[in-house]
């Protein structure tokens, strides 16, 4: 299926790294212009690099989600070199590992980490979209708030308004060619996490991945599928929300996680 992304200027928060950049790397393959965010100067370059060398159109550019003055520069970094944005990715967020135990004010840092750096990104983003009657707002959640853990409540409350906030966005945007929709993903096979389960397996005398998967699903992460999905999984079903083909879904939020809900 030809998804319409050629030359599409696609821009991802936080995507030098994970999921971010998997996902900035399908986009690439599908003949999208990427811009690879980094916090800090230089933080995409590898990145970048890696996708250039796969015959991708990529960028690197910086900036804190912190503040609107910042959010400005990187929308001025994108426009300057490879054109005005089309498709929003929100994938920017973090827990900030707290407890019930921490001080409010750690909570308000986790509420603009994981919702107001996305408003901060969806407002700049909006007023060419609207004018051009053609855009895609993804942001990035986790199915983590239908079954939270006790711990890192700031996360998963955070994470849990993602939901209301792309159906209002959606309602905004009624008519305008503009959609918002939310995908939220079980547990991903990221670098980190494999190297997590791997140290852990290894304890229990297992070794390769394939029984390392089958040892972690059936010890504490179940699913439906019996697989845990890459990075680059993920990034697919992001690129087939910003595709011509998903015009008529917004307002939604995928649940990509192999039925780990009902498992």
């Amino acid at each position: 299926m030809d998804l319409g992304l050629q030359d599409k200027v696609v821009l991802i928060s936080g995507s030098y790294r994970g999921t971010g950049a998997a996902t900035a790397k399908v986009f690439c393959d599908e003949g999208a212009a990427v811009a690879i965010h980094g916090h800090d100067e230089g933080q995409a370059d590898s990145t970048v690099e890696s996708i250039r060398r796969r015959g991708g159109n990529a960028i690197a550019v910086h900036g804190s989600l912190q503040a609107s003055e910042s959010v400005e520069s990187i929308f001025a970094q994108v426009e300057e070199a490879i054109g005005t944005v089309d498709v929003l990715v929100n994938n920017y967020g973090s827990p900030g590992d707290t407890s019930w135990a921490d001080p409010t004010n750690k909570w308000i840092e986790s509420w603009d980490t994981n919702v107001l750096t996305g408003v901060r990104m969806t407002q700049r983003a909006l007023p060419a979209m609207r004018e051009r009657g053609w855009g895609r707002i993804i942001f990035l959640g986790t199915v983590g708030t239908e079954r939270p853990n006790r711990r890192n409540p700031d996360y998963y409350s955070a994470k849990a308004a993602l939901p209301v906030l792309v159906r209002s966005l959606a309602k905004e945007l009624n008519g305008s060619g503009v959609t918002s929709n939310l995908v939220s993903p079980g547990i991903i096979a990221t670098d980190e996490v494999r190297e997590m389960l791997e140290k852990r397996a290894r304890r229990e005398g297992i070794e390769g991945w394939e029984e390392i998967q089958t040892w972690a699903l059936k010890n504490g992460s179940p699913n439906l599928t019996a697989r845990l999905p890459s990075p680059d999984d993920i990034g697919r079903y992001v690129a087939f929300l910003a595709s011509e083909a998903a015009w008529h879904i917004t307002g939604s939020d995928f649940k990509v996680d192999g039925g780990a809900l009902d498992a």
